[in-house]
């Protein structure tokens, strides 16, 4: 590969990771709202209505995206290197939320101590709780796109593409809201509408999301001159 192209390489997979970790630290900072997934806000399953989601879940098909770009084009070791350095990402953003709270707000603050808790007290327990199950998600998404890619010999795109997202989303939905359960954050009341709407709307956008992966596929092999099942090669 030309200099020139093997930076521009680097850069390209230094901004994928950035928008990673700012989607992944993101998500666990907003998780605590919750809209209906309109039109189907009314559905109700066991007097529950179905399509409540939380925002959070807004920004994490974009991660499982990004490491399928990154895992086509770079390999299944950078792709794995962007997820690890998204804990650390995570890891590092508790610390902060967590020396904000415990610094007293002043008497005409906008933001009282007592909101800042409200808003981001549970923020430990949930980044726990998600940490654990993404890690776990998107390893398990790493693992079954680079079998489909064996498997399909690097051709049927679509198909390592959804396969690899539908069944990490399913293990990272089931996984995250089986913790905040346990931890009490979430009722558990809630755990079967939940589970049903966020895997449903997930696999929903992962449909959605294959003509941008296709396009960024085929935007790569055009820029660096790749053949099928090439990758990039940077340090």
């Amino acid at each position: 590969m030309a200099l020139q192209n093997k930076f521009l390489a680097q850069r390209i997979y230094l901004i994928l990771a950035s928008l990673f970790i700012c989607s992944l630290v993101v998500s666990n900072l907003i998780f605590q709202k919750f809209f209906y997934w309109y039109p189907f806000g009314n559905v109700t399953v066991f007097g529950t209505k179905l399509f409540q989601i939380s925002v959070g879940i807004i920004p994490y098909p974009i991660t499982f995206l990004i490491t399928d770009i990154i895992s086509e084009i770079y390999g299944k070791k950078k792709a794995n290197q962007v997820v690890t350095t998204g804990i650390f990402a995570s890891v590092f953003s508790l610390g902060i939320i967590y020396v904000a709270n415990l610094v007293p707000a002043i008497e005409n603050s906008p933001v009282s101590d007592a909101l800042f808790t409200k808003v981001f007290g549970q923020t430990a327990l949930a980044v726990i709780a998600s940490m654990l199950a993404y890690l776990f998600a998107q390893y398990i998404d790493i693992q079954v796109y680079h079998f489909w890619k064996k498997v399909t010999q690097g051709k049927k795109l679509w198909v390592r593409n959804n396969f690899s997202t539908i069944t990490s989303q399913a293990i990272d939905t089931f996984s995250v809201l089986l913790l905040l359960c346990c931890f009490e954050i979430l009722n558990w009341s809630l755990f079967i509408p939940l589970f049903i709407s966020g895997f449903l709307f997930k696999i929903f956008i992962a449909l959605i999301d294959t003509p941008f992966m296709y396009l960024a596929v085929y935007l790569f092999r055009k820029k660096f001159d790749l053949k099928v099942n090439e990758e990039l090669l940077i340090d």
